[in-house]
């Protein structure tokens, strides 16, 4: 961990020049302070040189021990910071989990508390919000390692929507806690009993409650307020919990190291990437990479962003060397659906597993209205199961399967049957199958259990042997310069793009060609 000359220096001057110095603080300045329940603990003599305060600086090894260096907040004598204290005691292996689940994180938590000269006992919230569960969600739709709801997010600029969800993204949602932290902070008067307990419950609750005792003569610290249950108990739980952490040796709780060095690199990946593609150049599973990235919902990263990717910081340098080396037509796949009557874009984009928004953004359409008999460019996940055994060209001239109630056929299973030789024998995927009659790829069949089939719209593939180009507009380009460079029509390129012919091309504009691969 590194440390600035004036801090060293300060250091040496607070140790070997001063007497013990005590803050002249009231409950309204900061916290309360009753006395401090601290076990007895092994004497150690203090460093006394620059030298000294280096090499301990040096042997901070464990981010454990980083909060410990950190704390602020004092511990008040309470019962009900005992009973959690206790609790904590009674409970060790649940902090043994929460240390696993904040292992890739913490780090990078910490460093932003203390960017801030926030306590770092502020980077225990999420241990009590969601035991450090980036998926975590409760019925008051909170979500996510700082539990943020849906009117804080978008208060904080968080990002929702179909691709992305910002509050379980560890990086957003921590910026905005922590923004939360520092607006409550000031707001409740530098009080940090009083703005933590606004975090759970919302600062005007706390506020009122304050303005109650005023108004009735009665003392105003927190532990006189008449706040909900659950919001009387939190401040006591975080207590209990750094007391816990602080004099975890002591208490004789394990807790497994945390190396005192990052663990994940978040990486500006500019556009949208497939991630199994993400995956296989930072070198890891798809799962691993889902996991350091949990407010991705769906087969990539969003199309309108934020386009920041979290990978293992010991596989960054060669991931960012994979991306640079990557042609931008090749970050996702593309597949040309030619549009049937009766379709709509909401239709086709479930069936596709992606949204209405990205079928108009990819291909210009600003409303509803699709035409029978056109082509849409639609993006595909590059490992969705009915990928796997197309050919090249088969995957370009690949339609996806509409559903229509007036052709549905019923299947009924025998003895042997299993959804692959189904699938084979009635010349579907196994994944049709699947989608049509919401079952999952593992689940066993029962024999004579009725499947759903719509083989009358089973998709047919073209013999034409093209490939999707992404072009990206050059300053002094033209349709009929694109078209003849590429030999092909300008009616094609603005069929391709849904462009109109007073429409002018501008520089860094993204256009989609076909082109034939004879």
């Amino acid at each position: 961990m590194k440390t600035k000359l004036s801090l060293l220096s300060a250091s040496v001057i607070l140790m070997l020049g001063c007497q013990s110095i005590t803050p002249n603080v009231n409950d309204n300045a900061i916290n309360d302070t009753s006395s401090v329940k601290i076990p007895a603990k092994t004497s150690k003599q203090q460093p006394t040189t620059i030298e000294d305060i280096e090499q301990d600086v040096a042997e901070v090894n464990d981010v454990w021990q980083r909060i410990r260096d950190g704390m602020q907040l004092k511990i008040a004598e309470k019962e009900l910071v005992d009973k959690y204290r206790q609790w904590y005691i009674d409970n060790p292996k649940h902090l043994e989990i929460v240390t696993q689940r904040a292992q890739p994180f913490l780090y990078f938590i910490l460093e932003e508390i203390e960017k801030r000269n926030l306590p770092t006992e502020l980077a225990l919230l999420p241990v009590i919000e969601s035991a450090y569960n980036p998926t975590a969600y409760s019925p008051s739709d909170a979500s996510g390692l700082w539990q943020l709801t849906l009117p804080t997010a978008n208060a904080f600029k968080v990002k929702t929507n179909w691709w992305y969800d910002g509050r379980r993204d560890v990086r957003a949602s921590t910026l905005a806690a922590l923004d939360l932290l520092e607006y409550l902070y000031v707001k409740m008067g530098k009080n940090w009993n009083y703005a933590i307990a606004a975090y759970n419950s919302g600062e005007g609750r706390v506020l009122n409650a304050i303005k109650r005792n005023k108004n009735n003569g009665k003392e105003t610290n927190f532990w006189m307020l008449k706040l909900p249950k659950e919001t009387a108990h939190y401040v006591p739980q975080l207590m209990a919990l750094a007391d816990i952490i602080k004099h975890s040796d002591e208490l004789g709780i394990h807790l497994p190291a945390i190396e005192n060095k990052p663990q994940i690199e978040i990486v500006n990946i500019e556009s949208q990437l497939d991630l199994n593609l993400a995956a296989d150049m930072a070198k890891i599973s798809v799962d691993e990479l889902k996991t350091l990235n949990p407010g991705l919902l769906r087969w990539a990263t969003a199309p309108m962003g934020p386009h920041l990717l979290a990978v293992p910081a010991d596989n960054a340098k060669s991931f960012k060397q994979s991306l640079a080396a990557l042609e931008p037509d090749a970050r996702i796949n593309w597949v040309r659906y030619k549009i049937k009557a009766g379709d709509s874009i909401g239709e086709i984009a479930q069936q596709f597993e992606t949204s209405p928004t990205m079928i108009r953004n990819s291909n210009g359409i600003k409303g509803n209205n699709i035409v029978a008999g056109k082509f849409l460019i639609i993006p595909v996940a590059s490992k969705d199961p009915d990928l796997a055994s197309m050919s090249a060209d088969q995957l370009l001239a690949r339609k996806p399967v509409i559903k229509s109630s007036n052709q549905r056929q019923i299947y009924t299973v025998k003895s042997g049957d299993s959804l692959w030789a189904i699938a084979n024998k009635n010349s579907v995927s196994v994944d049709q199958i699947t989608k049509w009659n919401k079952l999952k790829k593992d689940q066993s069949l029962k024999i004579g259990q009725s499947l759903v089939f719509y083989p009358n719209q089973i998709a047919k593939t073209d013999s034409n042997n093209e490939k999707v180009v992404s072009y990206k507009v050059k300053s002094g380009d033209s349709l009929v310069r694109i078209a003849a460079r590429y030999k092909v029509t300008v009616a094609d390129l603005m069929e391709w793009n849904s462009l109109k012919k007073n429409n002018y091309l501008q520089p860094g504009q993204m256009l989609k060609l076909l082109i034939s691969n004879s």
